[in-house]
């Protein structure tokens, strides 16, 4: 069975768009580089060939990583969930113990960035989160040791 790779709407997007920058600009720049670098003769000791394969080498292994992605991709659009359950997509506030509150969207691995207010739904916080309640408390294992936080609102965003 394949496994579906969760995402929102926009993370899918983005990572479509990336897989084109890579095939339609990077690709053909690196395929250009290691041109250029074959043409200065002796490959052994050819420092700029050797940059250049490696960089293609990291651009293939990351056009087959989102290929694979977004084969598997399930796209799950906010708009369409409701409840008050916290779930993938969601947009949920919480409170920590000095009641200092922080607002988080659960995305896809791919599309978390905290400092925009994007957690990953497997990371700590986003693994404590899902399932939860409105008012609900939860523990929030950190390798700066544990924090409790309330769940203030639940929206679908």
């Amino acid at each position: 069975m394949v496994e579906k790779v969760p995402m929102t709407a926009g993370g899918h997007t983005s990572l479509e768009e990336e897989l084109k920058n890579l095939k339609h600009v990077k690709r053909p720049a690196v395929i250009k580089a290691i041109e250029e670098a074959r043409a200065h003769g002796d490959l052994s000791e050819n420092a700029e060939y050797h940059a250049a394969k490696e960089q293609q080498g990291m651009i293939e292994g990351r056009i087959q990583m989102i290929e694979d992605k977004l084969s598997r991709a399930e796209v799950i659009d906010p708009k369409d969930l409701s409840g008050d359950r916290v779930v993938f997509a969601s947009t949920v506030t919480i409170a920590d113990e000095d009641d200092a509150e922080s607002t988080y969207k659960i995305v896809g691995v791919d599309e978390a960035d905290v400092a925009s207010g994007k957690i990953s739904f497997s990371s700590p916080i986003g693994r404590a989160l899902i399932g939860r309640n409105i008012g609900d408390e939860v523990e929030v294992k950190t390798p700066r040791g544990e924090t409790y936080y309330e769940i203030v609102k639940i929206e679908f965003i």
